[in-house]
Protein backbone atom coordinates (compact mmCIF):
# COMPACT_ATOMS: atom_id res chain seq x y z
CA UNK A 1 0.00 0.00 0.00
CA UNK A 2 1.27 3.54 -0.39
CA UNK A 3 0.50 6.47 1.11
CA UNK A 4 1.49 9.91 -0.36
CA UNK A 5 4.65 7.89 -1.61
CA UNK A 6 4.96 6.23 1.10
CA UNK A 7 5.71 2.64 1.18
CA UNK A 8 4.90 0.34 3.43
CA UNK A 9 7.38 -2.87 4.02
CA UNK A 10 6.47 -6.04 2.71
CA UNK A 11 6.26 -8.70 5.33
CA UNK A 12 9.02 -10.35 3.97
CA UNK A 13 10.96 -6.87 4.61
CA UNK A 14 9.76 -6.76 8.72
CA UNK A 15 10.80 -10.65 9.01
CA UNK A 16 13.87 -9.56 7.62
CA UNK A 17 14.10 -6.99 10.28
CA UNK A 18 12.81 -8.42 12.95
CA UNK A 19 15.37 -11.16 12.41
CA UNK A 20 18.77 -9.28 11.98
CA UNK A 21 17.62 -6.79 14.72
CA UNK A 22 18.89 -7.56 18.54
CA UNK A 23 17.98 -3.62 20.22
CA UNK A 24 15.13 -2.05 20.53
CA UNK A 25 14.88 1.23 21.76
CA UNK A 26 11.05 1.44 22.87
CA UNK A 27 10.19 5.48 23.54
CA UNK A 28 7.32 6.03 25.76
CA UNK A 29 7.72 2.56 27.72
CA UNK A 30 5.69 2.56 31.27
CA UNK A 31 6.42 0.56 34.25
CA UNK A 32 2.91 0.14 34.27
CA UNK A 33 2.05 -3.10 33.55
CA UNK A 34 -1.75 -2.67 32.16
CA UNK A 35 0.32 -0.43 29.40
CA UNK A 36 0.08 -1.36 25.76
CA UNK A 37 4.10 -0.41 25.85
CA UNK A 38 4.99 -2.57 28.70
CA UNK A 39 3.35 -5.78 27.33
CA UNK A 40 4.92 -5.56 24.01
CA UNK A 41 8.46 -4.43 25.11
CA UNK A 42 8.39 -7.84 27.77
CA UNK A 43 7.14 -9.79 24.84
CA UNK A 44 10.08 -8.54 22.61
CA UNK A 45 12.85 -9.03 25.69
CA UNK A 46 11.06 -12.25 26.23
CA UNK A 47 12.07 -13.11 22.57
CA UNK A 48 15.95 -12.59 23.13
CA UNK A 49 15.59 -8.61 22.14
CA UNK A 50 17.45 -6.01 24.34
CA UNK A 51 15.27 -3.33 25.73
CA UNK A 52 16.46 0.18 26.16
CA UNK A 53 13.48 1.87 27.83
CA UNK A 54 13.12 5.50 26.73
CA UNK A 55 11.12 7.35 29.29
CA UNK A 56 12.13 10.31 31.53
CA UNK A 57 9.90 9.93 34.19
CA UNK A 58 10.84 6.28 34.59
CA UNK A 59 14.13 5.38 36.28
CA UNK A 60 13.69 1.58 35.35
CA UNK A 61 11.34 -0.81 33.13
CA UNK A 62 11.57 -4.48 33.32
CA UNK A 63 15.10 -4.60 34.62
CA UNK A 64 16.37 -2.65 32.23
CA UNK A 65 17.79 1.27 32.83
CA UNK A 66 15.29 3.80 31.59
CA UNK A 67 17.24 6.94 29.44
CA UNK A 68 15.34 10.40 28.79
CA UNK A 69 15.90 10.39 24.95
CA UNK A 70 17.75 8.08 22.74
CA UNK A 71 20.54 10.80 22.68
CA UNK A 72 21.56 8.60 25.85
CA UNK A 73 21.47 5.33 25.27
CA UNK A 74 24.86 3.40 25.35
CA UNK A 75 24.43 2.25 21.74
CA UNK A 76 22.40 3.46 19.03
CA UNK A 77 19.22 0.44 18.50
CA UNK A 78 18.75 -1.46 15.83
CA UNK A 79 14.96 -0.29 16.13
CA UNK A 80 13.37 2.45 17.59
CA UNK A 81 9.73 1.46 18.99
CA UNK A 82 7.41 4.44 19.04
CA UNK A 83 4.36 4.63 21.91
CA UNK A 84 3.73 8.23 21.92
CA UNK A 85 0.90 10.21 20.96
CA UNK A 86 1.28 11.06 16.82
CA UNK A 87 1.12 14.63 17.14
CA UNK A 88 4.46 13.71 19.57
CA UNK A 89 6.69 12.15 17.33
CA UNK A 90 8.55 14.38 15.07
CA UNK A 91 11.43 15.52 17.70
CA UNK A 92 11.99 11.39 18.13
CA UNK A 93 12.42 11.28 14.52
CA UNK A 94 14.79 14.05 14.54
CA UNK A 95 16.53 12.52 17.01
CA UNK A 96 16.75 9.11 15.34
CA UNK A 97 17.64 10.29 12.25
CA UNK A 98 20.61 12.67 14.25
CA UNK A 99 21.97 9.26 16.11
CA UNK A 100 21.80 7.39 12.91
CA UNK A 101 19.08 4.46 13.57
CA UNK A 102 18.28 2.43 10.37
CA UNK A 103 14.67 1.88 11.55
CA UNK A 104 11.41 3.48 12.72
CA UNK A 105 8.49 1.48 14.29
CA UNK A 106 5.43 3.37 14.21
CA UNK A 107 3.28 1.31 17.01
CA UNK A 108 -0.40 0.81 16.32
CA UNK A 109 -2.22 4.63 15.92
CA UNK A 110 1.15 6.33 15.27
CA UNK A 111 0.98 7.00 11.96
CA UNK A 112 2.11 10.56 11.55
CA UNK A 113 2.83 10.94 7.71
CA UNK A 114 5.33 13.64 7.93
CA UNK A 115 7.65 11.86 10.16
CA UNK A 116 7.25 9.24 7.98
CA UNK A 117 8.60 10.56 4.75
CA UNK A 118 11.02 12.67 7.12
CA UNK A 119 12.55 9.70 8.61
CA UNK A 120 12.46 8.12 4.93
CA UNK A 121 14.13 10.99 3.25
CA UNK A 122 17.44 10.30 5.78
CA UNK A 123 17.52 6.67 4.78
CA UNK A 124 15.10 5.10 7.72
CA UNK A 125 13.16 2.40 7.33
CA UNK A 126 9.82 3.33 8.68
CA UNK A 127 7.25 0.02 9.64
CA UNK A 128 3.85 2.67 9.85
CA UNK A 129 0.95 1.94 12.44
CA UNK A 130 1.94 -1.65 13.20
CA UNK A 131 2.66 -3.74 16.69
CA UNK A 132 6.02 -4.71 16.78
CA UNK A 133 5.03 -7.69 18.72
CA UNK A 134 1.96 -8.94 16.70
CA UNK A 135 3.95 -8.74 13.69
CA UNK A 136 6.68 -10.98 15.46
CA UNK A 137 3.97 -13.48 16.18
CA UNK A 138 2.44 -13.24 12.95
CA UNK A 139 5.60 -13.62 11.00
CA UNK A 140 6.07 -16.75 12.98
CA UNK A 141 9.51 -15.66 14.85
Amino acid sequence: MTNKGIEELTDLEMKEILTNSKTIAVVGLSSKQDRPSYGVAKYMQSKGYKIFPVNPVESEVLGEKSYPDLKSLPVVPDIVDIFRKTDTVMPVVEESIEIGVKIIWFQLGVANLSCVEKANESGIKSVIDKCIMVEHRNLGL
